[in-house]
């Protein structure tokens, strides 16, 4: 790491050395021996020697997010979760929420409006399936008042780019035109296929079911996410909100290449504010099933079964919290409304789809796939899909989207073709294998 010291016999002393190696030792073995599978390919970081001053400053704030725990379960996949109290989790450590009062349940779910949709083209039949989370497989399960927490490790940490940037996104570079899709980066590397609503509009929430598979990443500082947007505030400036959830495979983040469940949230264009999942207070959690950054199986295979996670986000019309839904009726928590600044309102576009990182770590486009790792043309059981767009409209009423844009910077390299039918309402088929002979 760029930023990491060198321990040096003056400043730390040789007293200092054996407490530093038991301080290092599970890094290695994670990375050498390793509790889960790594994928070939991926370019572990080499971590240079660390200064006991920042071994320190991760220490006290992985103590900070890493919260007393009623329970601990071993996953099958190596995660530890921690059951933790609620009135205990990260999110209540934000200033704006010292006082806050856990809502237990929405005041009203999202009414189903129906819509007339054209006749199903029969394009994608075949076996879908939901998918879930692998912690739950050896049967535990954290007792009720408590909410399961992924736990941090040193070696996360150190793998980002630095202790302020550990479970952040990097800064967006906006387009310079409002008329274009707002979240959509200009040269810093992110790519994207994605379909869009109209800019300002009132949209209150939003909802797709998201084909899940496990991309390929080229390097470790890279990955392959598929979500829902929800946006409001400056699309060019510095005070852009934005909502986000559905699944991602991050090295960096989470140290192997499994695709999980993954929820983010800005108030200030991803500068200082918000972070993935429970990596910082913001976020509550309300429910004991669903451990946000855990793992997602199974996964969809090239024509063979495909699997899917259904999420909805909306906001509550009495309160003003905005709630998250996985699968059928799994209510997983909210974003209260006191963090946000536009999103204390309502939002003005919704985005749905794919987003990778290309950092040319070669010279040339990275390889690392985006959705299955296909392009859309390949159709059902092939390309990665989402199926079932709706929004959720001021009377709290969920309805299939009937108009989108759809935007892919290098269609050569990702891409994306949107359909309606009576089956999956509007749905799209996106992604790519990034380098290929057309796209370098």
């Amino acid at each position: 790491m760029r930023d990491m010291g060198v321990v040096g016999r003056k400043r730390a002393g040789f007293s200092a050395l054996p407490a530093l190696l038991l301080l290092l030792l599970p890094i290695f073995f994670a990375i050498f021996l390793g509790s889960s599978p790594v994928v070939s390919g991926l370019n572990y970081t080499e971590y240079r020697q660390v200064s006991s001053l920042r071994l320190e400053r991760i220490k006290r704030h992985l103590d900070k997010i890493n919260k007393p725990a009623v329970l601990t379960i071993e996953s099958p996949d190596g995660d530890t979760i921690d059951c933790v109290h609620k009135r205990n989790q990260p999110a209540l450590d934000h200033p704006l929420l010292k006082n806050h009062k856990i809502q237990r349940h929405p005041s009203e779910m999202p009414k189903v409006r129906e819509v007339k949709r054209v006749e199903d083209d029969g394009s994608h039949k075949g076996a879908v399936r939901g998918a879930w989370q692998v912690w739950h497989r050896n049967g535990t399960r954290c007792p009720k008042g408590t909410v399961p927490i992924r736990r941090s490790a040193v070696h996360d940490v150190l793998r980002a780019k630095s202790l302020f940037h550990f479970g952040k996104k990097q800064r967006k570079v906006r387009l310079t035109s409002s008329t274009e899709a707002p979240d959509v980066v200009s040269g810093n590397g992110h790519e994207h296929a994605i379909a869009y609503t109209g800019a300002s509009q009132e949209v209150y929430g939003a909802k797709a079911t998201i084909n899940v598979w496990d991309p390929s990443i080229q390097v470790v500082n890279e990955f392959s996410l598929s979500q829902i947007w929800i946006l409001s505030g400056s699309f060019d400036g510095s005070d852009l909100n934005s909502i986000e959830a559905g699944w991602q495979v991050s090295p960096e983040l989470y140290g192997d290449s499994r695709p999980r469940l993954f929820t983010y949230w800005t108030t200030d264009s991803y500068q200082a504010t918000g972070c993935y999942n429970l990596l910082c207070s913001g976020f509550v959690q309300t429910n004991s099933r669903v451990a946000i950054g855990a793992a997602i199986s199974p996964v969809s295979s090239y024509s063979g079964s495909q699997y899917d996670i259904t999420v909805l986000i909306w906001k509550d019309p009495k309160l003003g919290n905005w709630w998250m839904r996985f699968g059928d009726n799994v209510l997983v928590g909210y974003w209260p409304a006191e963090i946000f600044t536009h999103l204390t309102d309502h939002a003005t576009m919704v985005e749905w789809g794919g987003e990778v990182v290309n950092t040319r770590a070669n010279g040339e486009h990275t390889s690392t796939q985006m959705g299955s790792g296909h392009f859309s043309d390949e159709g059902f059981g092939k390309a990665s899909y989402f199926r079932n767009l709706e929004i959720v409209d001021a009377d709290n009423s969920l309805s299939s989207v009937q108009e989108i844009s759809t935007l892919a910077e290098n269609t050569r390299c990702y891409n994306i073709r949107s359909s309606n039918n009576n089956q999956w309402g509007t749905h799209f088929y996106y992604g790519g294998p990034g380098n290929n002979p057309q796209c370098t």
